[in-house]
């Protein structure tokens, strides 16, 4: 198998030591915020002087506004949106999708890369597929760790299903692809691995800088519609206990369509570094 798609295999093989590490930082981390939950009921983390959390909070409870942070689906939609968590997904996303093609670009090694020969569609259809196998494999181990908890807590269990964890994992995958399709257009087209990093950063960090400041803040609302943690709100799937797919649709729909666009630029551009 790995000689059938040697460039996915080897894109895995460069990046092991640091995959192995962002998939046990996650698992760590989300069994602390499951630890958090079970310890201290978010209703008290959150009440201090009698008052309820403001509700630009919501942005952190990984909600559209129906979910508050001071409850158990929105603490732990918490820590799938919180900055450790992003920086997780956007160190995967960045370090693979820069090197598709800007990499090799970059270093002059791109001519050297296609001479078995391997066609352009080949090389990003493979190295896309894996950062997507990165992508599920943190994602998952977010979703296990989480799920695991709620089935051995009791009181969180009645507030959570077990459905609306797995859910959330769904979200968080159409989250990934929403960046990283972005990210491998911009790979694809550009001629540096900082170009690759600095959309990633840009869509993943200013993203969400943009959708809190848009919910604690009327007069720019409609900023939000432009961040894709508008549309990715885990702590309304763990609270209803399903996928919401009209916000899936438009992460999943911007991800595709930015590896697409991606290749009709691969496929036009001059590959000499």
């Amino acid at each position: 198998m790995r000689d059938r798609w040697p460039l996915l295999w080897l894109a895995l093989h460069r990046r092991r030591r640091m995959l192995i590490a962002l998939v046990l930082g996650m698992v760590v981390f989300e069994a602390l915020i499951v630890v958090v939950a079970n310890t201290i009921a978010p209703g008290q983390l959150f009440s201090a002087g009698g008052k309820g959390p403001p509700s630009a909070y919501r942005a952190f409870s990984g909600s559209g506004g129906d979910v508050s942070i001071a409850s158990y689906p929105g603490l732990l939609g918490a820590g799938l949106v919180h900055p450790f968590w992003i920086a997780m997904q956007l160190t995967a996303i960045g370090s693979l999708a820069a090197a598709a093609v800007a990499a090799d670009v970059e270093s002059g090694t791109v001519e050297l890369v296609m001479v078995r020969p391997v066609s352009r569609s080949r090389l990003l259809a493979e190295r896309a597929a894996a950062l997507g196998i990165v992508v599920l494999a943190l994602n998952a181990a977010a979703t296990v760790t989480v799920a695991a908890g709620v089935w051995l807590s009791p009181d969180i269990h009645r507030a959570v299903p077990l459905s609306g964890v797995f859910a959330a994992g769904v979200m968080g995958c159409g989250f990934a692809l929403c960046v990283a399709g972005p990210a491998l257009a911009v790979s694809a087209w550009g001629r540096r691995r900082a170009q690759v990093v600095g959309v990633t950063i840009v869509i993943g960090a200013v993203g969400f800088a943009v959708n809190f400041i848009a919910l604690a803040w009327s007069a720019v609302a409609p900023l939000r519609f432009v961040s894709p943690f508008h549309y990715y709100t885990p702590g309304d799937a763990l609270a209803r206990g399903q996928v919401l797919w009209p916000q899936l649709g438009v992460l999943v729909g911007v991800g595709v369509l930015g590896l697409l666009w991606g290749h009709a630029l691969l496929l036009r551009r001059d590959l000499a570094p």
